[in-house]
């Protein structure tokens, strides 16, 4: 490795390192593996910039790290087929998404995304900043001027009233949870 390597290395990619182990710290389930996911992160991080220096390098180090994750679970979930006697046995399900599925699948979402569209506001904003935008409750609430025990009301409200309209009409029960009101709205807007 020439010193230049080493010096963009220590330059543009150390200084990320608290950021890099708080991001494996959060995705990885097992907290033993992050230092040797981050060596291996880095690993990869200097073969690419041996042959190109990346524009963001900090960016550029948490694609890695997320690809290196996406890999690691790929790998967790492989059976060792030559451990086996018999391949037949395996009985693998194939998981092709067939028309039908996809079919239902944007149904589901759109059904989902018309459902969240007549939650109350305060509590659609609030399920839309920590689910989608994957804020903290302590950002919402500062971003939206209330309390985190208000954050946190909301989204059990928003998250519940979301569940009962979506599944609670599959099946056809209904949850009193958070009032016939709050159902009637959800449900009047999907007929």
């Amino acid at each position: 490795m020439d010193d230049t390597l080493e010096e963009w290395f220590r330059r543009e990619i150390l200084p990320h390192e608290a950021a890099l182990v708080r991001f494996l710290g959060r995705k990885w389930t097992n907290a033993q593996d992050v230092q040797d996911l981050r060596h291996d992160i880095y690993v990869r991080v200097l073969e690419a910039a041996a042959h190109k220096r990346p524009t963001s390098p900090r960016g550029f180090l948490l694609s890695v790290a997320r690809h290196l994750l996406i890999d690691r679970a790929r790998r967790d979930r492989i059976v060792a087929i030559d451990l086996l006697e018999d391949v037949d046995s395996l009985n693998v399900l194939i998981d092709e998404v067939s028309p039908e599925r996809s079919m239902t699948g944007r149904q589901q979402v759109q059904r989902l995304s018309r459902l969240f569209d007549r939650l109350p506001g305060r509590c659609r904003e609030v399920v839309w900043m920590r689910r989608i935008e994957d804020l903290p409750q302590k950002e919402i609430a500062s971003r939206l001027g209330i309390a985190e025990a208000t954050v946190e009301k909301h989204l059990v409200r928003g998250i519940g009233l979301l569940a009962d309209a979506f599944y609670g009409a599959a099946t056809g029960k209904e949850s009193v949870a958070y009032g016939q009101e709050s159902q009637t709205e959800l449900k009047n807007g999907d007929e």
